[in-house]
């Protein structure tokens, strides 16, 4: 597969654009592999295209039961930042910041990695002091941070509600090298670079059931046939819960819908990525111009890729409590995709809890902008038979030894739901 460059854009544009290869193969599925991953988002790209690049291990496949983008990957709001807290995730979500920035060279592909900069505006002095904690803890993990002062956020978004009677902006915490990426060009990015490194990229194939030699899972049972692995991964965010029922697997997560939405498009305005810091809301601008926008997750457990009324007008009076100017404006869409929530807000990405199964899941609110650290972390564990250290505090037995992590910065109180 030819590599993308300025002089093969001029030669496809002399020939009338007929040149052009397809970015990967439709591969259809061999009896066997070393791994299958079951889940063909950007979690599951990304850990097929580090497993054959950092372990040289290529006979791998990769299911999806759609096309590719089809799923969760063409449903978030394609923010990127490591503003966290504690030990067991700051580091990974870093490591996931530095995978970004370089992610586009290594890919060879334009994933629109736009670090325009985060900020966690704060409403109260005890809250200023909590972002000073976190942006301390930050620092010591190698991230950015900077706190602001009210002066300094209204000098960047002067169209911010600043008086509010309620929720005064008294400052906020920035994290300059956070952001957003193009989702769809990330899980094409990462399936164009597993293809090169040949990774079969099997669509429209649903996994319906799991092959069993006693305890052991080797091999998934498919729409397109009995598929046999030595190892096989789930990265099926949103649906874990009924992929692993089959297994007789019963795991501490919920599935919920996560609505966004996107207004109509306006010159150049919000100039990166604002959150609500007494509410659950956050708002961004696409190189379109519509501001795409969100908040909490749907109280109720569901498989529906929709959301209700209530969550709607939550997600407004936060957006209004803030930004004002949105009540102007009109909506072009919205829409619903699946999270699977751990209660305690953080991922699980772990060997077992069957040999030969690896489970890469819970993602919550956080699954977009972890996507490079999770494939990277769960291709090591696959690969090696155990976590990495990044990844060593996402195991599933946390939630019966009480090692949970109490995370903030993973959205709003998801030991609530």
């Amino acid at each position: 597969m030819s590599r993308y460059s300025f002089l093969s854009l001029i030669a496809n544009a002399l020939n009338g654009q007929t040149g052009w290869a397809p970015a990967w193969r439709d591969a259809a599925p061999k009896p066997d592999y070393d791994v299958i991953i079951v889940g063909g988002g950007g979690h599951g790209l990304a850990t097929a295209y580090y497993l054959a690049k950092e372990h040289g291990i290529r006979n791998v496949a990769v299911l999806e039961k759609g096309h590719i983008g089809s799923g969760n990957a063409g449903r978030n709001t394609t923010i990127i930042r490591s503003n966290y807290l504690l030990p067991g995730n700051e580091p990974f979500y870093e490591w996931s910041m530095k995978l970004w920035e370089g992610l586009e060279q290594d890919l060879n592909y334009n994933a629109m990695v736009s670090q325009r900069g985060i900020i966690n505006l704060f409403h109260s002095d005890a809250q200023r002091d909590a972002y000073a904690r976190r942006g301390n803890a930050m620092r010591l993990a190698g991230a950015d941070s900077e706190l602001l002062d009210r002066e300094q956020v209204r000098a960047l978004c002067p169209f911010l509600d600043f008086d509010n009677s309620r929720f005064p902006i008294k400052g906020g915490l920035m994290q300059a090298r956070a952001g957003t990426a193009r989702h769809d060009a990330v899980v094409w990015g990462y399936a164009r670079g597993a293809d090169r490194l040949g990774v079969d990229i099997v669509q429209n194939c649903e996994v319906t059931g799991f092959i069993r030699d006693g305890d052991a899972v080797v091999g998934v049972e498919t729409t397109r046939g009995a598929i046999r692995a030595k190892k096989v991964g789930l990265a099926v965010a949103g649906s874990t819960s009924r992929v692993v029922k089959s297994l007789g697997l019963r795991l501490p997560i919920e599935s919920h819908a996560l609505q966004a939405f996107v207004s109509e498009g306006l010159k150049p305005l919000v100039p990166g990525v604002i959150t609500f810091g007494m509410g659950h809301f956050y708002v961004s601008q696409s190189d379109k111009g519509g501001l795409v926008f969100g908040g909490d997750i749907d109280g109720y457990n569901s498989y529906a890729q929709r959301g209700n009324l209530p969550v709607v007008e939550d997600v407004a009076e936060g957006g209004m409590a803030v930004m004002p100017l949105i009540g102007r404006l009109r909506m072009l869409r919205a829409w619903g995709g699946l999270v699977d929530m751990s209660m305690d807000g953080s991922p699980i990405i772990d060997v077992g809890p069957l040999p030969g199964l690896y489970l890469n899941s819970a993602w919550n609110y956080g699954g977009f902008k972890a996507t490079p650290a999770s494939g990277w972390c769960f291709a090591h564990t696959i690969a090696k038979g155990v976590a990495h250290q990044l990844n060593a505090a996402f195991r599933l037995d946390r939630f019966r030894s009480g090692h949970v992590i109490d995370e903030k910065g993973v959205g709003a109180q998801p030991n609530l739901h």
